[in-house]
């Protein structure tokens, strides 16, 4: 029986669907006050358990007969005021998962990482799973966060459980373009002029699913799996993106000095409102990066192919497309 942590999220509600399809005995966590939209068709099918990974005793009561977990559950954030949340949510509820999964005798875990997680070399442009952690003031709190979060499943591993960890780099699919990586999509949709230099690493969330599906069973552990089906330019990403959308692509280039000096105005627009800034100096500082992480490992470890890049573009534009006309 596995338990699924962050089921109602992007990723996870795609965990969940594959679950669903191959009959894998399952039941998902959520929090008293979940949004479970993004399930709502299938909701019927699912088995809920409440517990909240920051709140141990809830999570040992909720693990009751798992013998396995899929840890999705994750704070993404460049704000800088949400250091701490950060670190709280994607540490100390990883370490959480860790311990319970340890006293529980819960034989498996696949923690699902980011390839924020992985170090950087200076000037490197290709990424792979041996790349270490280095310290550096370049490194996001979000980058840092995940980077400990995996010290804690590796910790758990060298107490004797069997581990596997994914690093998924941006994950693109159909859900609430609100949240997340799907902004992307409502950016799009809306016409917003502006891009940055860069590089965009990117994967389909459907090929994350049947990834974290496979290794989850396979004999794998100890190890990290870089999850990118390929990397573009942020400006081709939108241009291609906008052309299935039957929209105008952004065209005014915004160079990292004026970046920077929209982040300076967003923190203190954040400050005075209360909401989320839109651009961080962490943002402003990643903008004109260029690099792409190695998915061989992965492909060769499962003989995997990721779906192709327009693929998940039309899959992706055609479900916002009709979103957006149902709610007009």
């Amino acid at each position: 029986m596995i338990a699924v942590t962050g089921a109602t999220g992007l990723l996870g509600s795609f965990i969940i669907r594959k679950l669903i399809e191959t009959d894998t005995p399952f039941f998902a966590l959520k929090r008293s006050n979940s949004d479970t939209s993004l399930l709502r068709d299938i909701e019927s099918k699912i088995t809920w358990r409440e517990a909240d990974i920051l709140d141990l005793e809830s999570l040992h009561e909720a693990l009751a007969e798992a013998t396995g977990v899929i840890h999705t559950a994750a704070m993404v954030s460049f704000n800088p005021r949400e250091e701490e949340k950060l670190l709280l949510v994607n540490v100390e509820g990883t370490k959480n998962i860790v311990n319970a999964c340890l006293t529980s005798g819960i034989k498996r875990l696949l923690h699902v990482s980011s390839v924020a997680a992985l170090g950087r070399q200076k000037d490197q442009t290709l990424v792979d799973e041996t790349n270490a952690w280095i310290d550096s003031p370049a490194n996001t709190a979000y980058a840092s966060s995940k980077y400990k979060a995996e010290l804690e499943v590796f910790r758990g591993h060298e107490e004797g459980l069997s581990t596997v960890i994914i690093n998924p780099s941006l994950i693109l699919g159909q859900g609430d373009w609100e949240k997340s990586s799907t902004k992307l999509f409502k950016y799009a949709w809306k016409e917003r002029p502006f891009y940055a230099d860069g590089t965009l690493n990117y994967v389909d969330v459907r090929d994350v699913a049947e990834i974290i599906y496979q290794l989850y069973h396979s004999t794998r552990e100890g190890e990290r799996f870089i999850t990118n089906a390929g990397s573009t330019t942020i400006k081709d990403f939108f241009l291609q993106l906008c052309k299935h959308m039957n929209k105008k692509p952004p065209g005014v280039k915004l160079s990292k000095g004026i970046l920077q000096v929209v982040a300076k105005l967003e923190l203190w627009r954040s400050y005075v409102t209360g909401s989320s800034p839109l651009i961080t100096k962490e943002t402003a500082r990643l903008a004109d990066t260029s690099f792409t992480y190695d998915n061989q490992k992965v492909k060769k470890a499962l003989n995997f192919q990721f779906k192709t890049f327009d693929e998940t573009l039309s899959w992706c534009a055609e479900f916002y497309r009709k979103q957006t006309e149902l709610k007009n």
